[in-house]
């Protein structure tokens, strides 16, 4: 378990880029928070990190559900399930994204996961501090 502390949304830029340069192909972020916990801000800088040329246009996938951005070495699917219940994954292919990039996925309460994934947990701790907590199930 790896935990940060962020103090607003460029620190948490910052935290979630550091996790995108230490990024392997086939790993999946299962991303857990309530609404206006930084879960966007969090994959922005994984995004950062990846080398995703406009890492700062990254926004929530919310209607459209998956957003593909190309990274440096490695590609980021970014899956925001928040208007989705009880979703089976083999529509969206994530599984088969893993082969060749990263998957980061918001709202990642909707459904199960598998073994072998990466939890990140964002609390509200305050106005602007968030708690980020990583682990590999």
């Amino acid at each position: 378990m790896t935990e940060f502390t962020s103090r607003s949304p460029s620190e948490t830029w910052e935290i979630g880029e550091r996790i995108g340069r230490k990024a392997r192909r086939g790993d999946l972020y299962a991303i857990y928070g309530e609404l206006g916990a930084g879960k966007t801000q969090f994959v922005k800088g994984i995004a950062k990190g990846l080398g995703v040329e406009d890492w700062l246009y990254v926004v929530s996938p919310t209607f459209t559900i998956m957003n593909i951005y190309e990274g440096k070495d490695i590609n980021l699917c970014h899956v925001d399930l928040y208007r989705i219940e009880g979703i089976e994954f083999e529509p969206l292919s994530i599984k088969e994204f893993l082969d060749d990039g990263i998957v980061a996925v918001e709202w990642a309460e909707r459904t199960n996961w598998w073994d072998g994934i990466i939890r990140v947990d964002i609390k509200i701790v305050g106005e602007e501090e968030r708690k980020i907590t990583l682990t590999r199930t």
